[in-house]
């Protein structure tokens, strides 16, 4: 084997790079999760992420990845043959669609090109033919990660109001949470899915769910079988700053270090970053004449960009290429665009010049693999940045 120097490039969509100050903070003893210092860890925490999902409602932490949230999602708020509507906007969403399958749910799926998003219009449309309310919830992925195209939540529930369906709004923010933007109570979400390995920087392990007090009421009707994934005694044990089974204590000491992080440098400019970034990304890609996947301008994703190799050339070859060559490690394309697509990811703990490392991995990578493309597509990311420099974070911005 060839020996290494300095750090392997991470450049997929989740999990991402772990900052420093979260791995210190996870290496530490783990404490008595029935005492008094793990009470004060875990009502932090629990605040910390109200405040990330922007809501005044209950969240439940469990010890998961997201998948663990997505079921906890559907097994609190339905029951046995009940009726949902859900957009294959990519891999993730048919995923979340088969376990609703598997769970015992009538799934109205609606395909999709997997190049666009859902369209408000469409889920008006199809809940106002619903007159007799049969679809009991709305499933969306807001941004799917397997294909870089975002939908607008907060556009969908307008459209939910308009249809004036009652159905539950059941969303997956698991790579938008602490990246884009996003408003559990604004929005009028009623679960809001996320996990811990995406925007909040940690090692997988951790699932969330936002849940409204419309969804809760859901919970103490639905009869979807449930135990482990139970919301009450998670929110209950909650507010006394326990859990009702051992908790991934350590991993509740780095989310408080993320929840610290994403603050002192504002939830605001996090996702002004963030979109700063992904613009720069996809000059690069225009530069290099390439294309995005997500074929609507609207719907770019600011945490990720999936970018469509020309025909005839096999995107995982070119990802190994990369791997090999420049030890950078970008995401492959899934399900329908699997060998098609490379993704490369823009999030969490990034910044502009992780970003240039990124992009000169990439534009060598397409040369050493013979994919046909244009030079220059550094230069344009390098060209934008420089005219749209960032803000500091305040408390880096005051220690200068």
């Amino acid at each position: 084997m060839n020996a290494r120097t300095g750090r392997h490039f991470l450049q997929i969509p989740g999990p991402t790079n772990i900052p420093d100050r979260i791995l210190r903070a996870i290496d530490q003893p783990t404490i008595d999760h029935r005492g008094p210092e793990f009470a004060a860890l875990a009502k932090s925490v629990l605040a910390g992420m109200k405040r990330l999902f922007r809501t005044k409602g209950a969240v439940a932490v469990f010890p998961s990845s997201g998948t663990g949230a997505w079921e906890a999602a559907l097994v609190n708020t339905l029951s046995p043959g009940d009726k949902v509507l859900a957009f294959e906007t990519g891999q993730f969403a048919t995923l979340w669609r088969a376990m609703a399958v598997r769970l015992g749910l009538q799934v109205e799926l609606v395909p999709t090109d997997w190049r666009h998003p859902v369209e408000a219009g469409d889920v008006e449309a199809r809940l106002a033919a619903d007159t007799a309310h049969a679809i009991k919830a709305v499933m969306i992925v807001h941004n799917e990660t397997s294909t870089g195209v975002a939908s607008d939540v907060a556009a969908i529930r307008r459209a939910i109001d308009r249809a004036r369906h009652p159905a539950l709004y059941l969303v997956d923010a698991i790579s938008s949470l602490g990246a884009m933007e996003l408003g559990h109570d604004e929005w009028g979400i009623d679960v809001t899915i996320a996990g811990a390995q995406k925007g909040l920087m940690l090692p997988p392990g951790l699932g969330f769910n936002a849940i409204s007090d419309k969804a809760l009421a859901a919970s103490r009707t639905a009869k979807l079988p449930r135990s482990y994934w139970e919301w009450q005694p998670m929110i209950a044990a909650g507010e006394t700053g326990f859990f009702p089974f051992t908790p991934a204590t350590n991993l509740l000491f780095g989310l408080k270090e993320a929840v610290a992080m994403l603050e002192e440098e504002g939830l605001d400019n996090v996702v002004a970053r963030h979109e700063r970034l992904a613009e720069a990304t996809r000059r690069a890609v225009a530069a290099w004449g390439l294309e995005p996947l997500c074929a609507i301008a609207k719907a770019h994703s600011s945490a990720l960009t999936a970018v469509l190799l020309p025909l005839g050339h096999d995107a995982d070859a070119f990802r190994r290429v990369v791997l090999e060559r420049f030890d950078m490690s970008l995401g492959a394309g899934l399900g329908k665009v699997a060998g098609k697509v490379f993704r490369i990811g823009h999030l969490g703990w990034f910044n502009e010049l992780m970003l240039m490392a990124t992009l000169a991995g990439v534009e060598m990578g397409l040369a050493a693999s013979g994919v046909p493309h244009r030079k220059g597509g550094v230069a344009a990311a390098m060209d934008y940045l420089a005219g749209n420099a960032g803000a500091l974070p305040a408390q880096a911005a005051a220690e200068r």
